[in-house]
C-alpha cells in the first residue's frame, strides 16, 4: 500500500527514519531500472534533494520543523518553473526554451515549508488530454495490473504513478478539466482540485487561464490537505483527522447525488463501486438526495467549438505552432488548432454563458454540503489500444473529462477518493464543493474517507 504522509511523519517523529533516508528511498525507486521512473519523471533532482533533506534533518534535530511537510519527498508537474531549468510541459518543443529565472510560487512554498523536491513529473504534452499518453517521454504504466500496461490518466500522469510507486509522497499538478482527479481515480490515490484562486498560478505554464487550477495529489485526504495548506497559505489546515469526529460529522452532512449525465455510460465496475460507496456513506448517517441537474447537459453545447481551452491554448501556442508544429504530439496539436478560428464574439459570449450557468447551478446545489459522483465513468484501458486507434483515443478522452470538467467550469473544488474494493480496478468517487468551500470539502472528504476505509 502507498505510504501516507502521516505514516512518514510518524517515522520522522519517532526517529525511525530521517529526511535523508526518505529521500534516498524515493530516489532509489525513481532510478530502479525495473520500475517506472524513466517514464514517470522528466527531471530528477538527486543532488539538491539530498542537500534539502540534510538541512531538514538538522532543523528537526533542533526542534524547528517548518510544517507538516518537513522532510517529506514531493514532486511537481513538468509545467511548473524550477529556477535554472526550462519548463517543457511534457514537450520537446520547449526543450531548449530559456531557463526559468525563479521558482514558481508553488515550488518555492514547498521548499520554504521544508518539503524535499525530488523530481518533476511527466505529463500529457501541454496538459491537453485526460489520458496521460506522451509520445515523447513514454507513458507511465498504471500500477493496477501493470503487466497489462494501462493508462495512468492525465494530464498529471507522472504525479499519480510517482505517488503510487513510492517515488514521492505527494505531488503538485494542474487541473483544467480533471488533470489531478482523473489520474488519482485511475491509479487508486487521492486528488484535490481547489477553487482556482486559492493557490497562485504564476510560474505555471497555462493551458486555459479561465479554467486552470493548481491541484495536489497524495495517498489520502490528509496528504492533500497538508499540501493545500502550504500551497495556499491556509495556516488553519491540516487538522488531525481525529479532531473531526468523522462519523458524527457525517450524521450532519447532506450531499446531492446528481442523476443527470454523470451516471451515464458507467462501466459495471465503476457503477458497482460507486453505489457501494453511497450505501456506506448513507449508513454512516449522511443524508443523500438524488437530484436532477439539467444544467450539466448544456456544457457540451457551450464547448462544441473547443471552448475556453481551445481558444486560450491556441493564443498561447500560435507562434510556436508556426515554427515547430511538426514537433507537437499530433493529437494534442489537433485540439489546440480548434481555437485558431475562434471568434472574439463567441469567446465573450462563452464567458457570459458561463456566468449564467454557474449562477443557476450554484442555486440548485445551495443547501447541500457538496455533491457526489463517479470521478470518471470507466476504469483504465490499455495504452496500446488508445495509441492504435485515434477514434477510440478521442472518445475515451471525452469520457474521462466529462464529469470532472463540470467542476472547472463551475470553479468549484473537488476531491477524488478511492472507493473500490481491495485488489479491484481503481475507481474514484468525487466530492464536489462550491467555490471557496475548499476547507469544508476537505473536512467532509476526511469523514467520507474514514467510512470507505473502515
Amino acid at each position: 500500500m502507498t505510504a501516507t504522509l502521516r505514516e512518514l511523519q510518524a517515522r520522522l517523529d519517532q526517529r525511525s527514519a530521517t529526511a535523508a533516508s526518505l529521500a534516498a528511498e524515493a530516489l532509489a525507486r525513481i532510478e530502479d531500472p525495473r520500475g517506472e521512473g524513466a517514464r514517470t519523471m522528466t527531471e530528477v533532482f538527486a543532488d539538491s534533494a539530498q542537500r534539502q533533506a540534510r538541512a531538514s534533518d538538522a532543523l528537526r534535530e533542533a526542534g524547528l520543523a517548518r510544517s507538516a511537510l518537513e522532510g517529506i519527498p514531493v514532486s511537481v508537474k513538468d509545467l511548473f518553473d524550477v529556477a535554472g531549468l526550462p519548463t517543457a510541459a511534457g514537450s520537446v518543443v520547449l526543450k531548449s526554451a530559456p531557463p526559468a529565472k525563479a521558482h514558481a510560487p508553488a515550488v518555492q512554498r514547498l521548499l520554504d515549508a521544508g518539503a524535499v523536491l525530488v523530481a518533476r513529473t511527466n505529463m500529457t504534452e501541454f496538459a491537453y488530454s485526460g489520458l496521460g499518453i506522451n509520445p515523447h517521454h513514454g507513458t507511465p504504466r498504471n500500477p493496477w495490473r501493470r503487466e497489462e500496461a494501462r493508462i495512468p490518466g492525465g494530464s498529471s500522469s507522472g504525479a499519480a504513478v510517482a505517488i503510487s510507486d513510492g517515488m514521492c509522497v505527494a505531488s503538485v499538478g494542474s487541473d483544467t478539466g480533471g488533470s489531478c482527479r482523473i489520474p488519482a481515480a485511475l491509479c487508486g490515490i487521492t486528488g484535490f482540485k481547489p477553487s482556482a484562486s486559492r493557490i497562485p498560478q504564476e510560474g505555471m505554464l497555462p493551458l486555459s487561464p479561465t479554467l486552470d487550477a493548481v491541484g495536489v495529489m497524495a495517498a489520502d485526504v490528509y496528504g492533500c490537505a497538508a499540501m493545500d495548506a502550504v500551497l495556499s497559505g491556509d495556516a488553519a489546515w491540516p487538522v488531525r483527522p481525529a479532531d473531526l469526529h468523522d462519523l458524527h460529522n457525517l450524521r450532519r452532512a447532506r450531499f446531492a447525488v446528481p442523476q443527470t449525465l454523470v451516471l451515464d455510460g458507467l462501466s459495471p465496475e465503476v457503477a458497482a463501486a460507486f453505489q457501494a460507496a453511497l450505501r456506506r456513506i448513507s449508513a454512516a448517517g449522511a443524508e443523500l438526495e438524488e437530484i436532477a441537474a439539467p444544467e450539466f447537459l448544456e456544457l457540451a453545447q457551450m464547448n462544441a467549438a473547443g471552448g475556453f481551452t481551445a481558444a486560450e491554448s491556441f493564443a498561447w501556442h500560435a507562434e510556436l505552432i508556426a515554427q515547430q508544429s511538426e514537433r507537437y504530439d499530433p493529437r494534442v496539436l489537433s485540439r489546440i488548432l480548434r481555437g485558431r478560428g475562434f471568434p472574439a464574439k463567441d469567446y465573450l459570449d462563452l464567458h457570459r454563458q458561463r456566468g449564467d450557468w454557474r449562477q443557476r447551478l450554484d442555486a440548485r446545489l445551495a443547501g447541500f454540503d457538496g455533491w457526489l459522483m463517479p470521478t470518471v465513468p470507466q476504469t483504465a484501458p490499455r495504452i496500446v489500444e488508445l495509441e492504435a486507434n485515434e477514434a477510440l483515443y478521442f472518445k475515451t478522452n471525452a469520457e474521462m473529462l466529462r464529469n470532472p470538467s463540470l467542476v472547472n467550469f463551475l470553479d468549484g473544488c473537488a476531491l477524488s477518493l478511492p472507493c473500490h474494493a481491495p485488489d479491484a480496478a481503481p475507481v474514484g468517487i468525487s466530492l464536489v464543493g462550491a467555490t471557496g468551500t475548499d476547507r469544508s470539502t476537505l473536512h467532509w472528504g476526511m469523514a467520507i474517507e474514514s467510512v470507505l476505509r473502515s
